[in-house]
């Protein structure tokens, strides 16, 4: 009998080697290594799915004989997810939610699947993790019934298949991925050939049938996606679930979207029947309250298309060590680090003898720069012991000399603080065509950071 050739692949990027390392000279990783056996191509074409191998020999089109029908996408019923995903659903799609356990991936999907068979389209629904007794309890909490729902807890992916043509569902979900294998494969479910494999057979599925798919993915302790980084470049669509499994707000976030823009960004609220959508998120997440506590600022960040009005807080203290902390919860580390240098520099205050901590409220990580004038007014506010003025909304980049640099989309931002019933606006003094009669705000173009402070401080 041949002897079997293995081969040990790191279960956090998926290098392979052909002998054991302890760390992994790819992402750095200890103790990631597994052994799996090294099965040849004939082998594997020869326990192929028939059906797979019937519909790939699909003759090459000219793109002008491919038809483009706009009813290509399926619509969620969910303003928040159709608004992630680009519009809803692509026909034929390959989808991939990722998030922390028990944050909610499965109760948004299985909400997803009752409003979609509201519609006459059937959903099949693969819960490799649970049994279906288990999900129908989670849909009898949720209110989620119909006819054209099926549930499977079948895992092997050949078995699948076979459940596939004789369903021939229009919508498919697979929870998790991380749960699925297939019998061509000699490792064990989760691993990252399983993972790999699974995911290619499903995709093929998904163009030749013109079957929308959902996979639900696990993420690692570091928050990234786990199993091998091709998963992401293999899907259409990535979506990551987050939010504090402690808080009942949930946010809903694309980094990956073929069919779309990504970085959009929706607002769940989890409740004891499931997950509703929130309209407005930016009364979430500012203060509830009349007055203004010093160290607080209000500013307006763009998620995707989406204008957010989120508070920042910041809180200065005397430390009694020679290194002071710098704590950044929701904007990036160095971009703290180098609005505090700007600070003592051009204004003068000094705070390399006291600990700074700045928090996002809501957990919600802001990237853009438009962020830093908020910032800077909150930690000001702070040493100072000086409120901002009530009903002011804060928008502006800081350079390093000083300056007050212009913003994307403006007029977004200042459209959504009038609605929300703010009363005063510091933007930029370099904006470009502002039409300032159209909103009734008292908004202050301010060049220099020393002159958003007095806009900003002065009674």
């Amino acid at each position: 009998m041949a002897k079997l050739k293995t081969k040990w692949v790191c279960q956090t990027c998926g290098y392979e080697t052909f002998s054991y390392l302890g760390r992994c000279p790819d992402c750095g990783n200890f103790s990631t290594f597994c052994e799996e056996v090294v099965q040849s191509a004939v082998e594997l074409k020869s326990n192929s799915s028939p059906s797979l191998i019937l519909n790939s020999a699909l003759r090459a089109k000219r793109i002008d004989e491919v038809s483009s029908d706009e009813k290509i996408r399926i619509k969620t019923d969910m303003e928040e997810f159709d608004r992630v995903l680009g519009g809803g659903f692509v026909l034929g799609s390959l989808v991939l939610l990722a998030g922390d356990p028990g944050i909610g991936k499965s109760t948004l999907i299985l909400q997803t699947c009752r409003n979609i068979t509201k519609d006459g389209k059937t959903a099949l629904y693969v819960c490799a993790e649970e049994s279906e007794q288990q999900v129908k309890l989670r849909a009898k909490r949720l209110k989620v019934e119909g006819k054209n729902l099926y549930v499977t807890s079948q895992n092997c992916l050949e078995e699948l298949l076979v459940q596939l043509d004789e369903i021939k569902p229009d919508f498919l979900v697979v929870d998790s991925i991380q749960a699925v294998f297939s019998s061509q494969i000699s490792s064990s479910s989760g691993s990252v050939s399983q993972i790999r494999e699974c995911t290619n057979i499903l995709m093929r599925i998904a163009k030749q049938k013109n079957i929308t798919t959902v996979i639900i993915g696990h993420v690692t302790k570091e928050g990234n996606i786990a199993g091998p980084k091709v998963l992401e470049h293999m899907v259409d669509t990535v979506v990551n679930f987050e939010g504090d499994r402690y808080k009942s707000y949930r946010v809903l976030r694309s980094i990956k979207n073929r069919f779309g823009t990504t970085m959009e960004v929706g607002v769940f609220n989890m409740e004891d029947d499931g997950l509703s959508e929130v309209k407005n998120p930016s009364e979430l997440f500012l203060n509830p309250f009349e007055e203004n506590n010093c160290g607080c600022s209000t500013i307006a960040t763009l998620e995707g298309t989406r204008v957010l009005l989120l508070e920042i807080q910041s809180l200065t203290g005397t430390t009694p060590y020679p290194n002071p902390r710098r704590v950044a919860r929701g904007i990036e580390y160095n971009r703290l680090l180098q609005i505090l240098a700007v600070l003592e520099k051009r204004v003068g205050i000094n705070l390399s003898k006291q600990d700074v901590y700045v928090n996002v409220i809501g957990g919600i990580d802001i990237d853009e720069p438009a962020v830093d004038l908020g910032v800077a007014l909150a930690v000001i506010s702070c040493a100072r012991d000086i409120p901002l003025k009530r009903k002011t909304v804060i928008a502006g980049e800081i350079g390093l000399s000083g300056e007050i640099r212009a913003v994307d989309n403006i007029e977004k931002r200042l459209k959504e603080a009038q609605k929300l019933g703010f009363e005063c606006a510091i933007i930029p003094k370099t904006q470009k065509d502002l039409n300032l009669s159209k909103f009734d705000l008292k908004i202050v173009q301010v060049a220099k950071l020393t002159d958003a402070i007095k806009a900003a401080f002065e009674k």
